[in-house]
């Protein structure tokens, strides 16, 4: 059942398309391994419900931690909202699961494409930040653009 809304949180959208771009990379390795000399690095907090790691690398790594998928790995299992991946820390090979709501930096170097997730921690500043943008609508302050001038005609 789809949860009823009163207004539309842009933000969380762009955000959940966003990760989807993550999915689909993550699943093109999947199927058919790393195009060419592209590779990614993962950052993601190892402390957000459904992060499966191993209890070593958790106390090394109580908040973040990044990955790199570039030669040395094996099984990478992509889901619809994890994926998991088997990686060897000191020599020891482990599986790591990682829910994409936990990824917090995604990037491709070679392809100089990156992308950081960050929510608003704090639900008043995005209040605040809703406020500011409804007086500046009501005042006239804004700007808007229309997308007419792009248009194919």
């Amino acid at each position: 059942m789809v949860k009823f809304i009163t207004e539309f949180n842009y933000d969380e959208l762009i955000e959940k398309s966003l990760r989807n771009v993550v999915y689909y990379a993550l699943k093109i390795v999947e199927e058919q391994g790393l195009p060419g000399e592209n590779h990614f690095y993962i950052t993601f907090r190892t402390n957000y419900p459904g992060t499966i790691i191993s209890k070593n690398l958790k106390v090394q790594y109580p908040e973040t931690m990044t990955i790199v998928l570039q030669n040395q790995f094996d099984n990478l299992t992509v889901r619809h909202n994890s994926f998991s991946v088997d990686l060897s820390f000191g020599g020891i090979p482990q599986t790591i699961t990682i829910p994409y709501d936990a990824i917090t930096y995604f990037a491709d170097p070679y392809a100089k494409f990156g992308l950081s997730f960050e929510k608003l921690e704090d639900e008043d500043e995005h209040l605040e930040t809703d406020s500011v943008s409804a007086e500046k609508l009501q005042t006239g302050n804004a700007e808007v653009i229309s997308i007419d001038n792009w248009r194919k005609k």
